[in-house]
């Protein structure tokens, strides 16, 4: 007897409108993540009962005794037929989330997972469990075969890549066994301002109606409140419950240790990889770096191996099984390294550069210590390392080449192959797709399943689409600017390091936390008392720059995130005629 035909099917439709009425608004729970949706009355006792038929399920299926803080709630929401998204940290146990109402559900669960190596995995470890069914859907093997195991009824459990679902054929075949669950993975991806965004996600809203929008859960490890909304607006996900747990990871111990040469820190951050236990990770900007530290560190005895995107797939592939394997040391890579990383006794993380943003930064800290066992996470720091980073955002959008891309589109008159307007305009696939995305964003241009091009009905004239096009640029890099900024004061701040990084992500932590390197030295300065005249979370607008939402508060500054230009950190006393609470 499976375990669906023991507990019994639950209608895969969206029948949250029986479950009477909501509480909107943020709560805190005791966990200290913060969340936005239901309570009370009649919901509260439908999802008591939810909430032990799903206990019982991950106890019968996968042997867990009980659910950490988030995991039964968010499972609560999508049996109800809600979306939800999710943020936890890396190891918080989100693939659970989707795992237990998938056996609940009649109709297979779909998986959209953007790296195949990671597919496998999840595959092996849901065949291990010996739970339900599962099969990764990609070109590695046969996409047909696939399927086929899908419309047979066999996988509970499908994983494809975004790029699988632009196929028609693909999404069609899906269509006909009836989803009841879709689950989006790494969904931080869709984001156009995130650190990994991927166009393919931008068509994943479509995908999601054509096969019936079945509840929907977005997972991702790190999401700063703006990426947050990207995420539920380009996914369609109305109603979206969010549900946020757990950044703080009180055994990681932060730490910024700052040089003026760039051998000295070289040679520190060599000297302090080889005298650390255990296996760990070092992050670098570039293809060369990955090379020149491996080496550093294989001078000093240990088991060192670059990675990069660079490399051949074989390479990349053996030294992942060899890390973990525990058969190396320390692997230093570039950012192409962490996606789908499940090791949990990574003992440290150290970083020779700063990220492009907080969020990638604490997205790849966040690979250590996922034991519970205390990790060592050192970034190894230069001011003029930030310029090296602002480099690599990218140039400013084409305004000529928009202009023409929305004028041909247009004249056209229906679909238009893109490999055809690519010959046509004479530019690569990556420079038009980065020009068709902001047009999208314009409401110009729309993206046929199957990646055809045509002129949305209503659109905007060309030329008015082309100027709102590079508008949204011009916002993103200002929003990526600030985002480096803030990348700049965490590594500089004399405060407590874990207060900077949990209140960037809007979780509040009004206190020290004595354990990174600024409270131990008797450095951090204190945090502010009480609320003040702009409390956290506080909307709040500026005479230049309107709309903001207060992110952290000091004692004579706050950090207020606008919609506008992105992170900005104010003096208090100067800025007080220039901003109002709303």
């Amino acid at each position: 007897m499976s375990v669906r035909q023991r507990y019994g099917g639950l209608s895969g439709g969206r029948p949250g409108d029986r479950l009477g009425g909501t509480s909107g608004g943020w709560s805190r729970d005791w966990s200290g993540g913060w969340s936005r949706g239901w309570a009370g009355g009649r919901f509260g006792r439908r999802f008591g009962r939810r909430g032990r038929r799903l206990r019982a399920t991950a106890r019968e299926a996968f042997g867990w005794e009980q659910l950490r803080p988030g995991q039964q709630e968010a499972m609560e929401h999508l049996l109800a037929g809600r979306d939800v998204l999710l943020v936890m940290p890396t190891g918080g146990g989100k693939s659970a989330v989707y795992q237990v109402p998938g056996l609940l559900l009649d109709g297979p669960t779909i998986v959209v997972s953007p790296l195949i190596a990671l597919q496998r995995d999840q595959v092996m470890s849901l065949l291990k469990a010996g739970a339900a069914g599962a099969v990764a859907v990609n070109s590695a093997g046969s996409v047909e075969a696939g399927l086929d195991q899908v419309t047979a009824g066999n996988a509970e459990y499908v994983f494809l890549s975004p790029e699988q679902l632009a196929k028609p054929e693909v999404v069609e075949r899906l269509a006909a066994a009836r989803p009841s669950l879709i689950a989006v993975d790494e969904a931080h991806c869709v984001s156009s301002w995130g650190h990994d965004f991927r166009p393919e996600y931008l068509r994943l809203a479509k995908v999601i109606e054509r096969l019936g929008h079945p509840p929907v859960i977005a997972m991702t490890a790190t999401a700063a409140p703006t990426v947050r909304e990207e995420i539920v607006e380009s996914l369609g996900l109305t109603g979206a419950q969010q549900i946020v747990r757990g950044f703080d990871r009180p055994n990681l111990h932060l730490e910024v240790r700052r040089f003026v040469g760039e051998d000295d820190k070289r040679t520190a951050l060599a000297d302090h990889a080889a005298g650390l236990e255990g296996v760990g990770l070092v992050y670098v900007a570039t293809r060369r770096q990955a090379e020149e530290y491996a080496d550093l560190l294989k001078e000093r005895g240990r088991r060192a191996e670059a990675y990069h995107a660079g490399m051949k797939t074989t390479d990349r592939r053996s030294i992942h099984e060899r890390f973990q394997d525990d058969d190396l040391d320390t692997v230093v890579a570039t950012s192409a390294f962490g996606m789908g990383i499940d090791k949990p006794d990574v003992r440290y993380v150290l970083h020779a550069a700063p990220p492009e943003s907080i969020d990638s930064y604490y997205q790849e800290i966040g690979r250590a210590g996922r034991d519970g066992n205390p990790a060592d996470v050192v970034l190894f720091y230069r001011p003029e390392d930030l310029g090296l980073r602002k480099f690599f955002t990218g140039g400013r959008a084409d305004g000529d080449l928009i202009l023409r891309v929305a004028t041909l589109v247009r004249e056209h008159g229906g679909e238009v192959d893109a490999a055809e307007l690519r010959e046509l305009l004479d530019v690569g696939a990556a420079k038009l797709t980065s020009q068709v995305n902001l047009l999208e964003r314009a409401g110009a241009v729309e993206v046929a399943h199957g990646g055809a091009l045509r002129y949305a009905r209503g659109g905007p004239p060309p030329d008015e689409a082309a100027a709102r096009a590079v508008e949204l640029d011009d916002l993103r890099h200002r929003m990526e600017d600030s985002r480096l900024e803030m990348m700049r004061g965490y590594a500089e701040t004399t405060g407590c390091r874990r207060r900077f990084l949990l209140e960037y992500f809007g979780e509040p932590y009004e206190r020290a936390c004595g354990d990174c390197d600024t409270c131990r030295s008797g450095t951090a300065a204190a945090p502010a008392a009480g609320d003040g005249p702009f409390p956290m979370h506080a909307n709040v607008r500026h005479a230049e720059w309107g709309h903001g939402i207060v992110m952290s508060r000091e004692q004579d500054r706050i950090t207020v995130l606008f919609d506008s230009v992105g992170y900005k950190t104010l003096a208090l006393g100067v800025v007080d005629e220039l901003l109002e609470v709303v």
